[in-house]
Formats: C-alpha cells, sequence, structure tokens
C-alpha cells in the first residue's frame, strides 16, 4: 500500500490511480499506458522517480518522500492546444499550494509580489515552474505520444519538492519542508488530483484557452520586469510584456521590437537586466 488517494472531485470525474512508492520515470510509465490501450484520466504516482527527466531531456532527481505525480490524457484537439495543457497545471498547482501551505507563509498570486522573481510569494514561471521565495519548489513537463489507436496522447508531468530540493542545480530550489511546512507527498498529490479537476474544466477541451491564461498571468513572476530569455546561446533582453493568447512570452525588447518566444530559458533581476 502507498497511502495515496485521489481527492473526492477527481474520484467524482473519474480518474484512476497508480500508485508505486519509487518509479523509473511518471512519463514514461504513462506514455506506455496510453500505448498499451489506456483510454485515459490515469494518473501515475510516485514518491521517488529515479530516472525522471526535465525539459529538453535534461535530467531531474526525486529524493524520496518528493511527489512525482503523470496524468494521462487523451485530448480531443489540436495538438496546439493541446499544448497548453502547461498552463492548466499550473493554475492547478497554485491552487493546490494555496491550500497546502498555510495562510500568510508566503502570498499566492501577483497581487503578493515582492519582487519580479516571486520572492516573497508562489509565482508561476514562463514556461513550466513554479517559484517560492524566487526559488524553484515545482516543475511541469508536457510530453506527447501515440495512443493505441494512434489518437494523439498527452502526459502532463509534475514534480513537487515536498521534503527536499535536489542539490547542486544551477539555480536555487526549494522544498515544502524548506518553508517550514510538514506535509507528505500523498497529502500534496490528494489536494492537486482536485484542483486539477477545477482548472481542466475551464480549458474544456481547449475551448476555455483565454480564461486558463488569464488565470495563469494572476500568479505569474516578472510580468512588467526585466526578463532575459535564452535560446540555443542567444538571448533576447527586455520586458517581459506578457503571455499572449497561445502562451507565447512577450518580451518587449531593448531595441523596442515585440518579440514572441515559445521556448527557452527566463532569468530576471540582474541577469536580465544586464546588456550584451
Amino acid at each position: 500500500m502507498t497511502g495515496f488517494e485521489l481527492g473526492a472531485k477527481a474520484r467524482a470525474a473519474g480518474y484512476r490511480l497508480q500508485a508505486q512508492d519509487s518509479i523509473g520515470s511518471t512519463n514514461a510509465e504513462a506514455l506506455s499506458a496510453a500505448a498499451g490501450g489506456d483510454p485515459g484520466g490515469l494518473w501515475v504516482v510516485a514518491r521517488q522517480q529515479t530516472a525522471g527527466r526535465g525539459r529538453r531531456g535534461r535530467p531531474w532527481s526525486s529524493p524520496h518522500g518528493n511527489l512525482a505525480a503523470s496524468l494521462l490524457l487523451l485530448p480531443d484537439a489540436d495538438p496546439s492546444v493541446s499544448a497548453t495543457l502547461g498552463f492548466v497545471a499550473g493554475v492547478a498547482l497554485s491552487r493546490a499550494l494555496a491550500t497546502v501551505l498555510p495562510k500568510g507563509l508566503v502570498r499566492i498570486g501577483i497581487d503578493g509580489a515582492d519582487a519580479a522573481d516571486g520572492s516573497g510569494r508562489v509565482a508561476l514561471k514562463w514556461p513550466n515552474d513554479v517559484l517560492a521565495d524566487g526559488a524553484k519548489l515545482a516543475g511541469i513537463l508536457l510530453e506527447a505520444g501515440k495512443a493505441a489507436d494512434g489518437r494523439q496522447a498527452v502526459v502532463v508531468g509534475i514534480g513537487i519538492n515536498v521534503v527536499a530540493a535536489p542539490e547542486g542545480l544551477p539555480y536555487p530550489a526549494t522544498s515544502i519542508a524548506a518553508l517550514g511546512v510538514s506535509r507528505t507527498a500523498e497529502q500534496v498529490f490528494e489536494v492537486l488530483s482536485d484542483t486539477w479537476v477545477e482548472a481542466f474544466a475551464l480549458w474544456n477541451e481547449g475551448s476555455g484557452v483565454a480564461a486558463v491564461l488569464e488565470q495563469w498571468r494572476g500568479a505569474a513572476a516578472g510580468i512588467g520586469a526585466p526578463v532575459a530569455v535564452t535560446q540555443d546561446g542567444q538571448t533576447v533582453r527586455g520586458i517581459f510584456e506578457t503571455i499572449d493568447e497561445a502562451g507565447r512570452l512577450i518580451v518587449r525588447a531593448n531595441d523596442n521590437r515585440r518579440i514572441a518566444i515559445t521556448a527557452g530559458d527566463v532569468h530576471f533581476g540582474a541577469t536580465a537586466s544586464a546588456r550584451s
């Protein structure tokens, strides 16, 4: 017995659960389930990942006691629309953390901003991170595959540092425990499974993308502040204006061009303000 359970809303919505203590990769397991004929709506969760990965295939370790969770979906939407499910996950995570963390510990959302990098609050960092006091607390990874019948399969992978943050990272990271809060991976997942139901209903098979992005912006780090985005060795610096209707980051560059960015590593603060 792992102790993981779906929340009441998730159970009522028909989601299913496959839980393990330790696993290689919850995303890989969910993609395998899709190829094997799973109809979707399956959460694969574990307290530890031994072969997890992040964006662009980067390795991502998950110490025992953290939460690794992947949701298999077979969305009836164009792949470009399905790509916005990462923002659904961000909204669900923001709502879950607002429930899990004691009120007043860190503020949730843009109204509580103390700094562009999210210091002093929980904030969503484009495209797929969640920050607490400016340090990475959680990450999201979307992966696409094929269902057994040839339909599009999307796996929404979510990793939350519950008891410890990975060491040796090139950026600051934190955990729920480091914030002084005692929670288990099971407790966090139960809440997350229910907040996902709410956010996914807002997405509504892609017709509610605008509403999801509006909520995402409300919890975002850095809007209106200097930002630097690096991709393939090239860096764009300017002001983070907004997220557009397709989920792209819009930067007003230092030469006043308005640039839409689909992927890249985002930096705030002194790094963002530096001139090339």
